[in-house]
This record gives structure tokens, sequence and C-alpha cells, in this order.
């Protein structure tokens, strides 16, 4: 083995994404112990890449953005024997310890599971922020079969998630979404309603008695956490992945407060991956870009709005 050269998205200063990103030519190293290093295929964007670059989980710079992977294998390190060179994984880059990570050519991975026959790459790649997100979040809020759950956002990929877990949980599902997935909602056995004014009646409505739990899945809204508190009378059954200091000052509590210790997505994460490869289980795509128009897809992914997940396609032409 030896390093390889990529092309790989990164940065090197922190700063708002559009400022401080740049795409280089950089040497990928061999992978080390615990480690495989890919040829990437498909990154998966993410709220959270936007918040590493403005300073979120410090550490060494430069450092990459692209947190879900699908790729083929192309090294392995040391103490790994559950994969093999010319494999092709998907699962998440080493961002915390590596200066690039998902968004280039090649990536190092610190975590990987086979891509099931009949999955596509790209829907292999959007699973593991999303699929790990909704599941330790739901896990920490306890929410038990039966229980009524309105799922905040649902229109986002961990929203999305979300309410397609709980389901299959068991657990009765009431979705806020906007029109880009409110009948695909309603056809996984979610009961959707809009946002908006007026919301919380609505959900009342729908629900016909309590809601147990709240999950508040959509980008940071100042603002939306009184009325979700509201919804169940009690800020300790509302749990946000985003509004984290209006949730902290109110009572609500916060994902990652509450997550330190998950269990492993190793039993979950290729669980889902075979339902998706099934057609059972799904996270919307808004789009796909070649690597080369990362700056289009960092716009999108920063306009609030993207209707779904982003996605970089390195060596590849956009769908």
């Amino acid at each position: 083995m030896s390093p390889v050269p990529a092309t790989a998205i990164r940065f090197h200063e922190y700063g708002e994404p559009a400022d401080v990103l740049r795409e280089e030519r950089v040497e990928i190293a061999d992978p080390g112990a615990g480690r495989v290093r890919v040829r990437v295929t498909a990154a998966g964007l993410n709220p959270a890449d936007w918040e590493l670059c403005r300073g979120f989980m410090p550490g060494n710079l430069p450092r990459g953005i692209g947190y879900d992977v699908a790729g083929v294998v192309d090294a392995v390190g040391e103490h790994v024997d559950d994969t093999a060179i010319g494999e092709l994984v998907f699962g998440t880059a080493d961002f915390l310890t590596q200066p690039s990570a998902g968004a280039a050519d090649v990536a190092i991975l610190d975590s990987w599971y086979r891509v099931p026959e009949g999955l596509e790459p790209v829907a292999a790649a959007v699973l593991p922020m999303a699929v790990q997100t909704a599941t330790w979040t739901l896990d920490a809020m306890d929410v038990a079969p039966g229980a009524t759950l309105l799922v905040n956002g649902a229109g986002a990929t961990v929203g999305f998630a979300a309410a397609q877990i709980a389901l299959r949980r068991g657990v009765r599902v009431i979705a806020t979404a906007g029109p880009t997935y409110a009948a695909k909602l309603t056809a996984l056995g979610a009961q959707v309603t809009s946002y908006g004014a007026g919301m919380a009646d609505r959900v009342r409505e729908l629900a016909g008695g309590p809601v147990d739990f709240v999950f508040d899945a959509p980008p940071p809204n100042a603002g939306s956490i009184p009325e979700l508190i509201a919804i169940t009378g009690n800020p300790h059954r509302v749990m946000t992945i985003s509004n984290h200091d209006e949730a902290r000052r109110l009572g609500a509590r916060v994902n990652l407060d509450h997550t330190t210790d998950p269990v492993p997505a190793d039993t979950f994460l290729p669980d889902y991956a075979a339902l998706a490869a099934d057609g059972a289980f799904t996270i919307p795509i808004a789009r796909t870009y070649p690597l080369g128009e990362w700056r289009s897809a960092v716009e999108l992914g920063m306009s609030g709005h993207p209707r779904g997940k982003l996605v970089l396609l390195p060596g590849q032409n956009a769908l």
C-alpha cells in the first residue's frame, strides 16, 4: 500500500462553508489499524457538515466534509478482516482524525458495511447519519410501541428516517411536512399535516388525545420549541436535533445530551440497508452533483430547504 492522490473538499479555517471550503489535490494516506480506504462512489452531505465548518467539534485543521460514503475498498488497515479490496461498502468517513473526509475521490472510513445486492451506491451512501441519528434519538426518548409521536420536520432526512423507524417499532406517528414528501409519508402510515399557523391545533385534532412525544427534526428554526412543548404539555417529552439553545433554555431535551452511549450502529445499519435494497426503507435524495460542482451542492444545502439529501458523485455525472 501507499498514499494515493485525490481531489478533496476541505477547510483550513472556521467560518461560513461557502467562504472556507476549497477544492484541493491531496494525498490520502494508507489506512491505519481498524480503518479502510475506499475509492468514493457517492458521498452524502448533511447539515452537520456546515456546522463543522463553523467550528462544531473543533480539531486539527485542515478537515474535510462528507460523513456518509459509499465506495470500493482499495486498501485495508491492520486488524480488518471483514472486508477485502474490491468490495463495495457504505459507511462513515473518519472526519475527526483525517485531513479530508468523504467529499473526495478517496476516503478513509472508520465504519463500513457491505452494500447489499440490489441497493444502488447512492441510496446506500445516504443511510448512515440519518439512520443513526434517528435510531439513537428515538432510543434516548424511550418511545414505546403504541405511543403517539409527533415528528416535526418529517420531510427532512432525519425526520423521514425517524418516521419510518418509529412506525416499524409500532409507534403511532403524526408528521409535519411540506408538500414534497407529505404523500410519501402518508403512504408509509403516518398521519400528516402541514407546517405554519395552527399546526398545534391540527396535530391535536389528528391525535384525538395526548401526544406523548415530539421528535424535532427540521433545520434550526428559532421560536418553534414553545409550540412543540405546548403540544405535549411537558418540555421533557420534546427532543430536538437542531434547536439546541432554545430547547435547553426552555427545558426541552437535545439529542446530543442524551445519546452518549448509543447502541452500536452495526446492530441496525445493515438491517436498514437490507430493507432499502428491498424497497422497504428509503432516505429522500434531493439532487446529486459531480464532485466538481460541490459549490452548487453547498449553496442548495445552505438554503435550509434542500428537500432531501444532497450527494456528491466523484467521477460520475449528476442525476
